[in-house]
């Protein structure tokens, strides 16, 4: 089964929509932490959640979607490229997660929660929007709430994860379109007869086929989001120099040198004395090499 995601449009009614399948994204992620049964179903929901809002989208960057709480569940986070490229991961408190099920709703996980979507343009300034959550939400609940309040766009979405594989359903209404409402409501109607089990186990061109034959469903060429993480040595050398430069000589003391592990892909990134020494100095330390 490939990762695929569709986009279309109905051509009698302002209204898109997109499919997403992710079978070896979300797998890659899965291989990079030991999470939860409980995480890995809301990750992979946030995963197809983040390909479909993304596709969306006409600009080139990030988009980056992150769900903080106080509670069993501290961080999940999604970062989708405009190049279809996915990367995730989550940090959880191991002592409070066991006592949930894999039905626990993500805002009975996070607790007391927010939910945060930035879009990060390659040229530009970033956005950042914020939104509360509400008990027993799902993810897909959050970020309609989300859709709807903060950019005033009607959204509705369908998740699906199970077995290894994420996939999602979207529909949203287009923005400065006028609409009959009863249009809205017809496709959603459909939409909602839609089964996990046809999400996760059909190609999403059948499944688009069975919901809306016979409504004009326009389809483009589909998308191949693949999974990717963006971190890199210089990025990591950039973070530690947003440290104190006397903290980051405490850890050289303690450990003889600087240790950090990407959370999204695993990559280990080590900077001895004379690493960091190049920067905070500010020098170029391209082509150099760390003396053993």
């Amino acid at each position: 089964m490939k990762d695929v995601l569709e986009r279309f449009l109905f051509e009698k009614a302002p209204v898109r929509g997109e499919l997403v399948k992710l079978d070896a994204t979300y797998k890659e992620v899965l291989a990079r932490h030991n999470y939860p049964l409980v995480l890995q179903s809301r990750l992979g929901e946030l995963m197809a959640a983040g390909a479909l809002l993304s596709a969306m989208l006409k600009f080139d960057g990030t988009l980056v979607m992150q769900m903080h709480g106080t509670g069993a569940l501290q961080l999940l986070v999604v970062e989708v490229t405009s190049q279809n490229t996915l990367r995730a991961t989550a940090r959880w408190d191991a002592d409070k997660i066991g006592s949930f099920d894999e039905q626990t709703s993500v805002a009975e996980l996070l607790g007391r929660g927010r939910f945060m979507i930035t879009i990060d343009p390659t040229v530009g300034e970033a956005y950042q929007g914020v939104v509360g959550m509400e008990v027993g939400q799902s993810v897909a609940q959050i970020i309609e709430h989300y859709m709807t309040h903060s950019e005033q766009l009607d959204t509705r979405l369908w998740l699906a994860c199970d077995n290894g594989i994420a996939a999602g359903m979207m529909l949203q209404k287009m923005p400065a379109q006028d609409d009959l409402e009863n249009t809205w409501e017809h496709l959603v109607t459909l939409a909602d007869t839609v089964k996990n089990e046809e999400l996760l186990e059909l190609e999403p061109r059948e499944t688009l086929y069975r919901l809306f034959h016979e409504d004009s469903a326009r389809v483009f060429d589909p998308a191949t989001p693949r999974f990717a993480c963006t971190c890199s040595r210089e990025r990591v050398g950039g973070m530690i120099k947003l440290m104190e430069r006397h903290e980051v000589d405490e850890v050289l003391a303690e450990r003889g040198h600087v240790h950090v592990v990407c959370d999204f892909c695993g990559k280990e990134y080590t900077f001895d004395p004379v690493d960091i020494g190049v920067l905070y100095s500010g020098t170029d330390s391209a082509g150099s090499e760390t003396l053993q």
